[in-house]
């Protein structure tokens, strides 16, 4: 049985792989960390295999081909880290929008507090979103509140990337369930089957940082997904039964 381990999907994140990988590997809690990477042209994938030398049994890497999707991505490195035991399982971006010393928070929520998923939240103690315009503030504020409004989700931050989960919530999903989004409705989609099974869910307040170095993978089609995705969401989940 192994502990701790972070998911991180990459696409070309040359400038920021090193980097967060040492930000991860030097907290004092330890972690592990599976970087799945869509095959970056920049190099990303051959410089995890470096440093996998340096931290050997503590840095992982799969390689995909081809962009099919954040959804996909964490869907694959779930099976992974379910496969390889691990009991609490964290996603985190790779840019530095979300802090690695919150890990720490996340794990404590899980580990010593009992819950089932913990959520790396910007909305719980009100706007906490730091080099991000005005306008993608307000778009993605309010689209936590329509999600909870169609859904019920009891949960400000509905977006959030930022999170840990139980391998038993893991489990329980992947072998009950059908994640069908890949973009920011796959984040949506995880949460609600979470709460609808049952399973405990807290929120602790973080500082997201919009990224400074690379480039966003932000599309108008992941929005698009996620405001059409939350209707159907809520329609099939009249249609059946959440039991663990």
């Amino acid at each position: 049985m192994k502990e701790n381990l972070v998911i991180t999907p990459t696409y070309n994140e040359i400038e920021n792989v090193e980097l967060i990988i040492r930000a991860v590997m030097n907290l004092n809690t330890h972690f592990d960390m599976l970087i799945v990477d869509d095959g970056s042209p920049d190099g990303t994938g051959a410089k995890v295999k470096e440093l996998m030398l340096e931290f050997p049994d503590r840095l992982f890497l799969e390689e995909r081909t081809g962009k099919n999707g954040l959804g996909t991505a964490y869907i694959h490195g779930f099976k992974w880290a379910l496969a390889h035991d691990y009991q609490f399982v964290y996603e985190m971006d790779a840019d530095f929008s979300h802090n690695p010393n919150d890990l720490e928070n996340l794990y404590k929520a899980c580990k010593e507090e009992g819950y089932d998923m913990s959520i790396g939240s910007r909305y719980k103690s009100g706007v906490n979103v730091v080099n991000w315009p005005m306008g993608r503030v307000l778009m993605s504020y309010f689209a936590s509140k329509y999600v909870r409004f169609i859904t019920g989700l009891p949960i400000n931050d509905t977006t959030a990337g930022f999170k840990c989960y139980t391998n038993k919530v893991l489990t329980t999903i992947l072998n009950k369930d059908k994640i069908h989004f890949v973009g920011y409705a796959f984040q949506i989609e995880m949460k609600f089957k979470t709460w609808k099974y049952g399973y405990k869910i807290k929120e602790v307040p973080i500082v997201f940082t919009d990224r400074t170095r690379g480039d966003s993978k932000m599309s108008g089609s992941i929005f698009k997904e996620a405001f059409f995705g939350v209707i159907t969401l809520k329609i099939r989940s009249y249609f059946r039964k959440f039991e663990k």
